[in-house]
């Protein structure tokens, strides 16, 4: 693996280990109702729940459990530190890595990889598609057939922030905690690149049309994800961009996190739509059986590092695009690295192992935070101490060229 050291004084990976910090929090408390949503989101037989109960106590009071020997990515998992970190406790390894692995047993409990009747059914598929058939999806979608009358700036501004607020809509984050929407005297965007993106991407008429090519590597499903899929539409629709490529997951990840069936689900919920939303679904689908639009799941989208341990494969796809939008907080975790940074650390420095120009679209849910000017993070600290890096009301755009 590359040298994690570059950076001089780079801070230390965020653990779990410290009481009252907010990964100690998903650790202790977030991930064990978890385990309770999932048990009680399908009729799973006694092996699947004996499998969950032991995966609880090894969360809460146990240590980290080895994949089992034939499990088909076992190999990958021990690239990817396995070794070093089985027998060890949840709290005491790296926060991004005990997380995702989390997952990954979850799935492992659930019969998801093991052929029989639950292989291949995503435990949380009914908290997606409840997400998706709620009735505030259809007073989102209704609200498209304004946008047609909005001078093209505004229109640009709508999807784009569109794609950015639907990080609310993170199922995972909402489960063990309450949404506060409290009022604040602090900008609800506390930094702002997006004339910097806009001019990455610009229209490039007729003549010119196909030329740029966008990566959106996408964080949740449901309501977050039909804003992301209409931002494509967006930009296809215009000569904005040629090509899009949206990255998932290759399996059912971070409880909400998209996977090409929860494109195909909301691409669904588009074209079933009434009015403009049925026209930007018919805009994917068009694309997507020409080209222009396709779904990548590569396996890294899963794995529990940094994008600065990109593989080569899915580094040189990513060189090659105009803009890769980086969606989403554990996304911007893995872009600068899961680390307590000063606030005001450079964002391009932190990014500048990216292969290409990036953009993170980010909801605030979890301390790391880069790119801030110095009176902005006082203002933040002064009106809501801490709270401001973790409670969801804040969000940035931010842009490496």
């Amino acid at each position: 693996m590359p040298d994690r050291s570059d950076t001089p004084l780079t801070p230390v990976l965020l653990l779990g280990n410290e009481p009252g910090s907010f990964p100690h929090s998903v650790l202790a408390e977030r991930h064990p109702a978890i385990i309770r949503q999932v048990r009680e989101s399908f009729p799973y037989g006694p092996e699947q729940h004996r499998a969950l109960d032991a995966l609880l106590a090894s969360c809460t009071e146990g240590v980290i459990e080895p994949l089992p020997a034939d499990a088909h990515d076992r190999d990958r998992w021990t690239a990817w530190g396995a070794d070093a970190f089985v027998g060890r406790s949840w709290f005491d390894v790296p926060w991004l890595w005990s997380e995702s692995y989390f997952y990954r047993q979850l799935l492992e409990a659930v019969g998801h990889f093991t052929p029989g009747p639950w292989q291949g059914v995503d435990p949380f598929r009914p908290s997606k598609l409840a997400e998706l058939d709620a009735p505030e999806t259809d007073e989102e979608l209704a609200a498209l057939d304004t946008l047609a009358d909005l001078p093209a700036d505004e229109q640009n501004r709508a999807l784009l922030h569109g794609s950015l607020w639907g990080n609310r809509a993170d199922l995972g984050f909402r489960l063990s905690a309450a949404h506060d929407e409290g009022s604040s005297d602090t900008p609800p965007l506390v930094s702002d690149d997006s004339e910097t993106l806009w001019s990455l991407l610009p229209p490039t008429g007729a003549d010119g049309a196909g030329r740029a090519t966008l990566c959106l590597i996408a964080d949740n499903a449901g309501r977050e994800l039909v804003p992301d899929l209409l931002l494509i539409a967006h930009l296809l629709d215009r000569d904005r961009v040629g090509r899009a490529v949206l990255h998932v997951k290759p399996y059912p990840y971070y409880v909400s996190d998209a996977t090409h069936t929860d494109v195909l689900d909301a691409l669904r919920r588009l074209t079933a739509a009434p009015g403009a939303a049925a026209t930007y679904g018919h805009t994917l689908w068009s694309a997507m059986t020409d080209g222009r639009l396709t779904v990548r799941a590569h396996p890294f989208a899963a794995a529990p590092l940094p994008f600065a341990e990109l593989p080569g494969d899915l580094r040189e796809e990513l060189a090659s695009a105009t803009l890769t939008v980086v969606k989403g907080d554990l996304n911007y975790r893995r872009l600068v690295g899961d680390r307590l940074w000063p606030p005001t650390t450079p964002f391009t420095d932190v990014t500048a192992h990216f292969p290409g120009p990036v953009a993170a679209l980010r909801t605030l849910k979890s301390d790391v935070i880069t790119g801030l000017d110095a009176r902005t993070e006082a203002a933040l600290v002064a009106a809501e101490g801490q709270k401001w890096r973790t409670g969801g009301t804040h969000a940035l755009i931010q842009v490496r060229t």
